[in-house]
């Protein structure tokens, strides 16, 4: 039988008041308020950032302050930016490939709740990973929905909501964002 961790990491039904999930939340929103004291340069901002994502390569950056659910559903490529006042909520995977740019006040979502109301008062969600691709510039402000996926190469227009798959070499922008042009 799965945990409830598991199921959540399976795009599964799980109930959000499970003791692992709690703790896991706990234990990142504790981490993410030492970090955003700090001003980004200082080692213990780096061994913070570690400690909550582990896996991060040295040549990435995130900028404080950051907020996210877990921290160790965030997977970062090589050399990624991070703007500051990002809020990653990554019940489910969040992966970002190499050279992706990610501008100020990003929201990225995998939390999905149940369509019935009733559903919704039990504290249960779904989550979706969500996948953005090596190149890509993210910009201020946009918020990218559960489950969708951004190709390689992408521009994601400032304030843009990314409701669905992007392809790649695309400019995307709107609410709902749409592909504006091909980039190649």
């Amino acid at each position: 039988m799965k945990t409830e961790f598991e199921k959540m990491r399976s795009c599964e039904l799980a109930n959000t008041s499970d003791p692992e999930l709690v703790e896991s939340m706990r234990r990142a929103h504790e981490i993410t308020a030492k970090m955003n004291r700090c001003s980004g340069s200082e080692p213990e901002y780096k061994m913070l950032l570690n400690d909550l994502i582990p896996g991060l390569p040295e040549s990435s950056v995130i900028m404080p302050p950051f907020y996210c659910d877990h921290g160790h559903g965030i997977h970062l490529g090589e050399n990624v930016f991070i703007n500051n006042s990002c809020t990653f909520l990554d019940g489910a995977l969040i992966t970002i490939g190499d050279y992706t740019l990610i501008g100020p006040n990003v929201q990225i979502y995998t939390p999905q709740h149940p369509m019935g109301y009733m559903e919704r008062r039990i504290t249960q969600e779904y989550a979706y990973p969500v996948t953005i691709g090596k190149d890509c510039w993210i910009g201020g402000g946009a918020i990218i929905c559960p489950g969708v996926t951004i190709g390689d190469r992408c521009i994601v227009a400032a304030g843009s909501v990314v409701t669905r798959d992007v392809p790649d070499d695309s400019l995307v922008a709107g609410n709902p964002a749409v592909v504006k042009k091909k980039l190649l």
